[in-house]
């Protein structure tokens, strides 16, 4: 990222781009400090707290605020020299796109130290390469959820599976100590007691997974059309060795629509899908105890897979964000960004999502697609979706939420310019609309909501095999296929929060590193991840979030 760091000794604030006309506290500043800045003397008119803006001139009312070079917003009143932007007094506003002006030019960084390098991960008959080797247990409708849960209570802790229940060991303790007559006055167990997991039967199978969800039926064609199409990209995603379907029977998520799905994305489709049907069984019990037994022997069966070198054009990573704040825009963010340039310049592929979150950005995106058609799908996506939202009384004008806002993210054109940084700079290769599947090398661009499980779930239905995850506030997301790495915007949530956050970009801020460094930090994080070298933080708590996008009514 191209910055201009202007600041005292201390480093108390930062001009992003040199046509911003507002800078960014890095700490917080009293009402009355002065600042000195491109040679001149400022004079705060307000306290600003740290990771939000000020201006750097007298604004009219009307005027036209700047961050990241880009529109971000208008004045709803005159703003003297020093002033803290507030909700109040800047509203959102956003430069209107077109179609691709001019051809892209990329500089791509220099990956020589990486070309020879590669990840032990696990070969697919396809091509593709997992990151893990997980038996995935899915419904197809939401009336299936109570086995789902049977079958993963069976399961989980029997194999070795569970995550330690520390919780339910300090609840057994504080029983028996209550059996035994103790005064609850008396008792003081505010830490679990040390669980001890069961070891693992299947050596090289990391996992089996289980997801739950409530669609399938009930809504609109289109909605059990596209859930279909979104579980088959799990099914297809490497990091699958094999599937269990539970399915009722009479809903509108066929199994022949989920296997049609699957064949669009793989026509070859080799893996094992186990496919269970209650209203054609004998009993609930009978089907329960057939899905357990051909389950196990799936799972036998993907234990002899073995980890192999692989090259890192392998590697598919998905980009996203959440609980961002003041400082993502300038540290995590462009921090992935770098990442994701090194990872298009291997010859892999990268997934930018939340279209919500490029409303600003449009179209210094489609000046970077690569050819006009995947321009023009990228413009159809974002106007659809736009006219969607403005349909129900809503628009990407409300996409912050009072976290993003509390901590400096006062409009979406804000939030939008600082989480397109995660993109990099490489060229747009393709765009796909929600539940479908990459296809090509380089940056992708995938149509989701800005929720941030709502994507993540689909960028593993889309095939990523790492997420990186940047976020400002804390949250403990993750996904049942993809591992999550939770990246903090700053090293006080790092350390507020280290068993939710993997990596600290905070040292961006402070200046002890540089965006680049960073970035190359993540890329040889990801290679030892991808090797099964260490888990997530969200994969040790067991934070398997699956949210599917609804966009019909419920019939």
């Amino acid at each position: 990222m191209s910055t201009m760091m202007k600041t005292t000794n201390r480093k108390t604030y930062l001009r992003i781009h040199p046509k911003d006309n507002v800078l960014v506290a890095l700490q917080d500043q009293q009402a009355g400090n002065r600042i000195l800045f491109d040679g001149r003397e400022l004079i705060l008119k307000d306290s600003v707290p740290a990771k939000h803006k000020f201006t750097i001139t007298d604004l009219a009312a009307g005027a036209e605020v700047y961050m990241y070079g880009v529109l971000v917003g208008k004045t709803t009143c005159f703003l003297p020299t020093g002033s803290l932007l507030t909700t109040e007094n800047l509203k959102h506003a956003a430069e209107g796109f077109s179609q691709k002006s001019a051809a892209y030019t990329w500089q791509a960084p220099d990956v020589s130290k990486w070309t020879q390098r590669t990840f032990r991960g696990y070969q697919r008959a396809d091509g593709q390469v997992g990151t893990r080797n997980y038996w995935l247990v899915l419904p197809l409708v939401f009336c299936e959820n109570r086995n789902i849960e049977t079958l993963k209570h069976a399961f989980l802790k029997e194999l070795g599976y569970a995550s330690p229940d520390k919780y339910q060991a300090q609840v057994r303790e504080l029983a028996n100590l209550y059996r035994q007559g103790k005064d609850l006055r008396e008792i003081d167990l505010a830490e679990p007691p040390v669980y001890t997991a069961q070891k693992r039967l299947f050596s090289n199978l990391d996992g089996i997974k289980f997801i739950s969800h409530d669609g399938g039926c009930g809504g609109t064609r289109e909605d059990s059309d596209n859930l279909c199409a979104l579980l088959a990209g799990y099914c297809v995603n490497p990091n699958v060795a094999g599937v269990t379907v539970l399915s009722l029977g009479c809903q509108h998520a066929q199994v022949d629509i989920l296997q049609e799905k699957i064949r669009e994305r793989d026509q070859a489709f080799a893996k094992p899908l186990l496919v269970f049907e209650q209203q054609k069984a004998a009993s609930e019990s009978a089907m329960l105890s057939e899905a357990i037994l051909q389950t196990f022997k799936g799972m036998a069966e993907a234990n002899r897979c073995e980890r192999q070198p692989a090259t890192l054009d392998k590697l598919v990573i998905g980009v996203e964000c959440g609980g961002s704040d003041g400082f993502s825009g300038i540290s995590a963010n462009p921090a992935v960004g770098y990442t994701a340039d090194l990872v298009a310049a291997l010859g892999g592929k990268i997934v930018l999502s939340e279209f919500p979150e490029l409303c600003g950005v449009e179209q210094e995106l489609i000046n970077r697609c690569a050819d006009e058609e995947t321009a023009e799908r990228f413009v159809k996506l974002m106007r659809d979706y736009a006219a969607r939202a403005e349909a129900v009384g809503s628009g990407f004008d409300m996409n912050p939420s009072p976290g993003n806002i509390r901590d400096g993210l006062i409009t979406d054109a804000i939030k939008s310019a600082g989480a397109a940084k995660k993109g990099g700079t490489s060229p747009v290769k393709d765009v796909l609309g929600y539940g479908q599947y990459v296809r090509r090398s380089g940056l992708t661009l995938l149509c989701t909501p800005g929720n941030d499980v709502e994507s993540t779930t689909a960028m593993a239905g889309s095939g990523c095999t790492v997420q990186l995850f940047t976020t400002g506030l804390g949250t403990p997301t993750g996904n049942p296929v993809s591992p999550v790495v939770k990246i903090s915007s700053n090293t006080s949530l790092a350390t507020r929060l280290p068993d939710m956050i993997d990596l600290d970009a905070g040292p961006v801020i402070s200046g002890e590193k540089t965006i680049e460094q960073l970035g190359e930090e993540m890329l040889e994080y990801i290679i030892g991840l991808a090797s099964g070298e260490y888990d997530t933080r969200a994969m040790e708590l067991g934070q398997d979030d699956f949210i599917f996008w609804k966009r019909g009514v419920s019939l």
